[in-house]
């Protein structure tokens, strides 16, 4: 029963309590830019499960084999290989939403979020919870893109998916603008955190101390020395 609730657990956290564009704050440029109608949200999202699943997994099978020095490099390299196949995929059989994303799709491979759960998970679990957080990740963002979607669409064209539901006249051009998606992203922010009553939000850090791959990178180094000088001068 126990493993039964820690895997389900694992699923269910991408959704709310760790959800990547919502209460991480991650993957915000392609949240805001894809997010202009449902359809597109949807289908960056579900491009980028996709890719954050069969990642986390051969990461996951390979995690003994990668040399701890080059792991990043590993990283990219295997998740580039999917964000290709997906590429080719939706370039063949949806077009329309091909076109649609553009340059977005190929930059799923620098996406953090797929980044970061390769750093701060698959590299760390086994194959069965590596694809369970991948899942669970992936439709927290799948939702939040879609969620975003659906209201400036609705909002600054009155249809949704394509299907007209409030008269043209009516609509807000203003939620299809780029200042609109910031508005419709801080207004879902502001909802879970009252849905929630702070607890989605509360002690979380937006610095870099929680990015999974802190300890990686230069900032570490530069805030240490940082510390260690302020230390000195008191």
């Amino acid at each position: 029963m126990e493993k039964k609730n820690s895997k389900l657990s694992i699923l269910l956290n991408g959704i709310i309590k760790e959800n990547p564009v919502l209460v991480l704050l991650l993957g915000t440029c392609p949240a805001l830019a894809t997010s202009s109608s449902l359809l597109n949200g949807l289908g960056m999202g579900l491009s980028a499960t996709a890719v954050l699943i069969c990642s986390n997994v051969v990461i996951s099978l390979l995690r003994n084999v990668i040399p701890d020095k080059v792991r990043i490099p590993c990283y990219i390299v295997i998740i580039a290989g999917f964000v290709t196949v997906v590429q080719f995929v939706l370039q063949a059989y949806v077009p329309s939403l091909y076109e649609s994303l553009g340059l977005f799709i190929p930059l799923i491979v620098v996406n953090c979020i797929i980044l970061g759960r390769a750093e701060a998970f698959a590299n760390k679990n086994n194959v069965i919870d590596s694809a369970l957080d991948g899942v669970g990740i992936g439709i927290g963002f799948t939702l939040a893109l879609g969620a975003m979607g659906a209201i400036r669409e609705l909002f600054g064209t009155g249809a949704l998916a394509g299907i007209q539901i409030i008269p043209e006249q009516f609509a807000i051009g203003f939620f299809t603008l780029a200042p609109g998606g910031f508005f419709v992203y801080g207004i879902l922010i502001a909802l879970l955190n009252a849905a929630t009553k702070g607890k989605a939000l509360k002690a979380k850090s937006f610095s870099c101390g929680v990015c999974p791959m802190y300890n990686s990178c230069n900032v570490a180094e530069a805030n240490e020395e940082i510390l260690e000088q302020k230390g000195a001068e008191a």
